[in-house]
């Protein structure tokens, strides 16, 4: 079976717009062959939304969900009609997101929202945390991609894994969702509220509680 390369897994998102995670079963299920996995993608419906990517999801929901009375969310999810605005499935997608952010608290919802300023500083950040590693100079710059890679997973929504199934991230969750509802999906902004949040004391890791929470659901 040929190596599937980070790259090939790229690629082939890149044709179909499927999620990260399904690429890379697509092609280790069909020996690296792409044209195959294409069509792996297609029969499994989760190529389907590589079409929508240009239509107008303007329509959608508000979502809240509310942890305790501590943890806070307000998450606006997108599609294209109010007919799948009232879809029982899209409702339940909408609660799984804001679920996700009350577990997980991301910052952005997508890597493009990520200001640069705070890119480099953590770049910078994790550059001098493996030099005192003894890592080679000639290495940091390789080593630093899958840092940043993972920077990106605890900060974005859409790259974290999603806190019911740790093997995908949100926005292949996503991704397999807006297949079977038939429109293009999309999460647009979010707020999360947290008490205390802001004040200097003691406080526990809520966010932490919440995500054992939905592993025991």
């Amino acid at each position: 079976m040929a190596e599937i390369t980070a790259q090939m897994v790229k690629d082939l998102r890149e044709r179909t717009s499927a999620g990260m995670m399904d690429c890379k079963k697509a092609l280790a299920e069909t020996g690296g062959d792409f044209a195959k996995a294409e069509e792996w993608l297609r029969k499994k419906g989760i190529s389907r939304a590589a079409g929508k990517e240009g239509r107008v999801a303007a329509e959608g929901l508000v979502g809240t969900y509310v942890h305790g009375g501590r943890i806070g969310v307000l998450v606006e999810v997108n599609c294209e009609t109010d007919f799948v605005a009232r879809n029982p499935d899209f409702q339940d997608l909408v609660k799984e997101v804001a679920m996700q952010i009350a577990a997980a608290n991301p910052k952005f919802v997508r890597r493009e929202e990520v200001p640069m300023d705070n890119f480099e500083k953590e770049k910078d950040i994790q550059r001098e945390l493996l030099k005192q590693q003894g890592k080679p100079e000639a290495m940091l710059e390789k080593i630093l991609v899958g840092k940043m890679e993972k920077y990106y997973e605890g900060v974005c929504l859409v790259d974290q894994l999603w806190v019911k199934d740790d093997k995908k991230k949100v926005g292949d969750m996503i991704t397999e969702r807006a297949a079977k509802i038939g429109e293009k999906v999309s999460v647009r902004r979010f707020v999360r509220f947290e008490v205390g949040e802001g004040i200097e004391k003691k406080k526990d890791d809520l966010a932490a509680e919440v995500a054992k929470t939905l592993g025991q659901g």
